[in-house]
């Protein structure tokens, strides 16, 4: 059978923590993938966004068009 000794390499086994202390220690980094932004937004932080938002709407309507002339629709 693994012993704690064999698990960790610094020799020294493994110790929970008491149920009755409630030290909990803060996180050294933040949550999430994003980092604070310490700069001003950019013509080219501008441009990504407005891409995030208006290429689905154009490729939205895209289909809404195709589907209408692959119905027959387009005939009309």
């Amino acid at each position: 059978m693994t012993a704690a000794k064999d698990v960790f390499e610094c020799g020294t086994p493994a110790r929970l923590r008491a149920a009755g202390n409630a030290s909990i220690k803060p996180a050294r980094q933040p949550a999430g993938p994003f980092e604070v932004a310490t700069r001003r937004p950019t013509m080219r932080d501008a441009l990504a966004a407005g891409l995030l938002v208006i290429y689905p709407a154009f490729a939205a309507l895209a289909a809404i068009v195709a589907g209408l002339f692959l119905t027959g629709a387009g005939s009309v």
